[in-house]
């Protein structure tokens, strides 16, 4: 992609979503604010494929409780230069329009008109920052050009059993768009594949002039104000059910920057659908490779000391297998397998942890044993805690997810070993 022609993109990622799906995760922080893969959190992923695409006017609408969020942005992603007319921007609500919060993805971007229509840019990406992949927009703005289109589509190829999950894009050969159906019971197949049909990414190019004449037209109406159920449609099919012969509305099939077989693109917006594929990343050969200096994931990095593995008094060793440790995290006499810990955990001695994930500054104590569970950010696990072993135990206490993911929150009170009551760090 010439870079004179990024100077023209302003990219808008969409990030005050309240996410109920990953509740209890998103009870003090909005979704793309929630820890992912160690040290990152889950908007990490959006914004790096955005500098990585050479894109560097950025904003981010928030809303629901976006403290965290603001925070880490401010802090993590001061990487452009202002001098040029970059930026990274938070735009919270400013009921600029209305005395009206966000009402949906288009009328967050409808309220906000006003910021982007200020850098006069030729082009508009709109993203949402709560998935977990890896794209370069440069490439999809190159065919968005090439296309002569209005706007195109980010679309993946998924199983057709699987399109009640997905806005689903009907295309002819040319990947000309003529029908958006929001989880459709049953979908209509790409002409290339019976067996597949194409879902709707959240990544959308717009011609600015063509997203502001829509946004100010579904403002006006009585809709839902959402880019999948309205904007698309509208565009395709201006309200009618032919396809419009002027229609310019095209998909562009996902790119994948992963470098692995098959291709990774992940909605997180579910506790199990977040617990695996945080599992993804602790495999032999990860699905999602975290390690590609070509491609590098950026995200705010505390001042934490190197991580350490400690031998306990009586000659335990501290070890971790098949598992992501971060920075500033001290496991001592503990086994650790197939787990994430994320910077600032601390292990003590006699503990047994598998198949989990410990957010940052989570502690536990002595003689616990964690099996197949989310462990919040500043959550102290007592001593002799059982923690996934007992179903009934944890529904009793904890979150526990459809798939039997434990989660464990602030607050909350966890079953202990009678033998290991009295047990302290």
């Amino acid at each position: 992609m010439n870079v004179l022609l990024l100077r023209d993109v302003v990219a808008l990622l969409l990030a005050g979503g309240a996410g109920e799906r990953l509740y209890p995760l998103t009870r003090d922080r909005a979704k793309p604010a929630v820890s992912f893969g160690g040290p990152y959190r889950i908007i990490d992923f959006t914004l790096s494929n955005c500098i990585n695409s050479g894109l560097r006017k950025i904003f981010i609408a928030t809303q629901y409780k976006a403290q965290s969020l603001n925070r880490h942005i401010r802090m993590g992603w001061s990487v452009v230069n202002t001098e040029l007319g970059e930026f990274v921007e938070i735009l919270p609500p400013q009921k600029r329009v209305g005395e009206h919060w966000y009402l949906g993805t288009a009328d967050a971007v409808y309220q906000n008109l006003y910021s982007i229509e200020r850098e006069k840019p030729r082009w508009v990406i709109v993203l949402s920052g709560d998935h977990i992949y890896k794209m370069d927009y440069g490439k999809m703005l190159d065919v968005h050009i090439a296309r002569g289109a209005q706007l195109t589509v980010g679309a993946i190829e998924v199983p057709i059993a699987e399109s009640r999950r997905f806005g689903v894009l009907e295309v002819d050969e040319d990947s000309r768009v003529t029908g958006f159906h929001e989880k459709p019971q049953v979908a209509a197949p790409t002409p290339w594949n019976p067996s597949f049909c194409l879902g709707s990414m959240g990544v959308y190019i717009f011609d600015t002039d063509v997203l502001v004449q829509e946004l100010v037209r579904d403002a006006e109406g009585d809709t839902s104000h959402d880019f999948g159920k309205d904007i698309i449609p509208k565009l395709v099919q201006g309200g009618g059910s032919p396809v419009r012969d002027d229609s310019r509305v095209y998909a562009y099939l996902f790119w994948d920057e992963n470098k692995k077989a098959s291709q990774y693109w992940r909605d997180v917006g579910t506790l199990d659908a977040y617990y695996e594929a945080s599992m993804d990343l602790i495999q032999v050969d990860p699905v999602f490779n975290l390690y590609d200096p070509e491609w590098p994931l950026r995200t705010y990095q505390p001042q934490f000391p190197p991580a350490k593995f400690v031998l306990s008094e009586d000659g335990r060793t501290g070890h971790a297998i098949d598992s992501i440790v971060s920075m500033g995290c001290i496991v001592s006499g503990s086994l650790v397998e197939r787990s994430i810990l994320s910077p600032g955990v601390r292990v003590h001695s006699y503990c047994e942890l598998e198949d989990s994930i410990l957010m940052p500054n989570a502690t536990v104590n002595r003689h616990a044993r964690i099996r197949k569970a989310i462990v919040d950010r500043d959550v102290e696990v007592p001593g002799g805690a059982v923690i996934g072993y007992d179903p009934a135990e944890d529904r009793r206490r904890h979150t526990v997810s459809e798939g039997g993911v434990v989660v464990v929150t602030p607050g909350e009170e966890c079953y202990v070993d009678p033998a290991h009551r009295q047990v302290s760090s």
